[in-house]
């Protein structure tokens, strides 16, 4: 008869599990919610050591909460190939995948997390608005943004971040729609700003030439004339 060895983590191995493992907890319930000693009996190892690892419970949840912010901004990366509506619906395809898959974690995050540290959980929230923001406007090409652009990037993107958390309390509209309708949003406020703005009309109009007959900003102007009908 064998025995089996459980193979001994390294110190960063072992964080890294245990920031993984957090995550996991985060993903099915409200970070306040979970125990140290939940995380430390999901892991294998005992409370005591976690504090080997971490100085406590709130280091490991900042840890958590940095891997989940990195994870979301990454989300918005989006080669800058083919028409920009296609390329915001795949975004915001990624999006929904981390806010249905991390639902808790996510409404802890963009709820700005415990009071004791608010201060590290709303810079990493900022960290993800100011990445989401830069690759917005990198699909765009707007290399100097127009003043009336970068507003308009910049409600778009906390109009996702409340969408996200309207709908995951109860999910009553399909997700498909929801990130359609999130890109067609996107579409109207460029619209009614570049409305006011020579540059960014400029801008807008280079873009939506290579809009196809079927993408998700020629649907917009389909649906919008029939609605006037």
């Amino acid at each position: 008869m064998t025995t089996g060895v459980r193979r001994r983590m390294g110190v960063e191995e072992r964080r890294q599990q245990l920031i993984g493992v957090a995550l996991e907890l985060f993903s099915r319930r409200s970070p306040d919610d979970v125990s140290l000693d939940e995380i430390a009996s999901a892991a294998g190892i005992s409370r005591p050591l976690v504090y080997h690892y971490f100085p406590g419970k709130l280091s490991l949840y900042e840890a958590a909460l940095k891997r989940a912010a990195d994870d979301l901004a990454s989300r918005f990366v989006e080669p800058r190939e083919g028409p920009l509506g296609a390329r915001l619906l795949r975004v915001m395809g990624r999006y929904f995948d981390f806010v249905d898959e991390h639902g808790p974690g996510f409404s802890a995050l963009m709820r700005g997390g415990p009071a004791v540290g608010a201060s590290t959980t709303n810079a990493l929230i900022d960290s993800v608005r100011q990445a989401a923001y830069e690759q917005i406007l990198s699909h765009m090409g707007a290399v100097d943004p127009p003043a009336r652009l970068e507003l308009v990037v910049r409600s778009w993107i906390s109009l996702a971040e409340s969408t996200a958390l309207i709908w995951l309390d109860g999910r009553r509209i399909p997700r498909d729609e929801l990130e359609a309708q999130l890109v067609h949003d996107f579409a109207a406020l460029c619209a009614v700003a570049a409305a006011r703005d020579e540059e960014l009309g400029a801008l807008l109009r280079d873009l939506l030439g290579d809009e196809p007959g079927d993408g998700p900003f020629t649907d917009l102007a389909t649906r919008l004339i029939a609605l006037a009908r």
